[in-house]
């Protein structure tokens, strides 16, 4: 019998909570690997293949009176589209809900792919603004913006000191408009 899990992800952590009432009093195990997280507790199992290793030796579990907590440790500060692989078709014959998240994420790499000159660098820079830390879209943010657009910096430190300046393409003039 499988039990019901939940999940949620911080740049370094990845925690999983399995609902079990009465789980302090339970016999439960977890099995934390690499890339496997097994869990039983009186009869019941929950089996998943994570979409990215973890460190094991940073990783932990706690039973509470409802839930087990399991804390995964990124290896890496990469963001999960989801928790699991993707699960070969072939393998499972049942019907599996689609995943509209991972759906539009394959369609916007596709058109990333296809996608050339201007069209492509606004993806790129649509991409690398959407999986950057808060900091980072501060940055780009605030040297896009002070100096119209000529300048884009992904270090908050150097950023944050004093107003971006102007810097237009070498062989041409900087004017502002409303002048």
């Amino acid at each position: 019998m499988s039990v019901r899990h939940d999940w949620y992800q911080s740049e370094t952590k990845v925690v999983i909570t399995v609902l079990l009432k009465g789980a302090t009093d339970k016999n439960y195990v977890v099995n934390i690997e690499p890339q496997k997280v097994q869990m039983t507790a009186d009869g019941y199992e929950l089996l998943l293949q994570l979409l990215h290793p973890i460190n094991v030796e940073r990783s932990s579990h706690k039973a509470y009176a409802t839930k087990v907590e399991i804390t995964l440790a990124k290896e890496t500060g990469v963001r999960w589209e989801s928790l699991e692989q993707k699960a070969d078709v072939a393998a499972l014959p049942t019907l599996q809900a689609k995943n509209w998240d991972r759906l539009v994420s394959e369609e916007e790499k596709n058109d990333e792919m296809s996608a050339k000159g201007e069209a492509a660098l606004n993806h790129l820079f649509k991409k690398i603004y959407s999986t950057s830390t808060p900091e980072v879209q501060k940055a780009m943010n605030k040297s896009f913006s002070e100096s119209g657009g000529t300048v884009l910096s992904t270090n908050w430190n150097e950023v944050s000191k004093e107003t971006v300046t102007v810097k237009p393409p070498e062989g041409t003039e900087f004017r502002q408009w409303d002048k």
